[in-house]
């Protein structure tokens, strides 16, 4: 079994303990990625404020944050909120709007949560390396990103936008 077999099954494991809050599974979620694959050196969600146009920080492994709300258009992960794409970037000096989190950021990846057909989030993954992120990460992520979404509901985040 390859790295990422094993931390799929260790990402499944974690998400299915109904004994824990959806929150606290992905706060391990966050945990577990930030210290198994190397390249992932911040790992966080945002959760979307439709109405305000608006992400907001949830869980996340790393350094703190003073990006705790993110206009929608702005820096990588407001983008995505826009555009509902993926999106890599190799290099964040190479990116003119870009956010930045800190000098040692070299690369981001931030992947859109769905939930009944709506990108009501994102996942963002910094990286103090130049390029690491490969298609493998693009597919994994993807692949738990649809995990999660199964774990959602319009109550939770509703309660989530209420909050922020």
């Amino acid at each position: 079994m390859n790295s990422i077999d094993s931390i799929r099954q260790d990402s499944l494991h974690i998400l299915l303990q109904e004994d824990k809050s959806v929150q606290n599974r992905l706060q391990e979620i966050c945990e577990l990625l930030q210290n198994r694959i190397p390249h992932y050196n911040w790992v966080g969600f945002y959760w979307a404020n439709h109405g305000a146009k608006t992400l907001h920080l949830g869980t996340y492994a790393g350094e703190a944050t003073d990006h705790t709300v993110i206009p929608f258009g702005k820096g990588i992960c407001g983008q995505v909120a826009e555009s509902n794409a993926n999106f890599i970037v190799p290099d964040v000096q190479l990116q003119t709007n870009y956010i930045a989190c800190s000098v040692t950021v070299k690369a981001e990846i931030v992947l859109p949560v769905w939930f009944q057909d709506e990108n009501v989030g994102q996942i963002d993954i910094d990286s103090h390396q130049i390029d690491p992120f490969t298609n493998d990460d693009v597919l994994f992520l993807e692949w738990l990103n649809e995990q999660i979404a199964h774990l959602l509901s319009s109550e939770l985040l509703a309660a989530w936008s209420n909050a922020m």
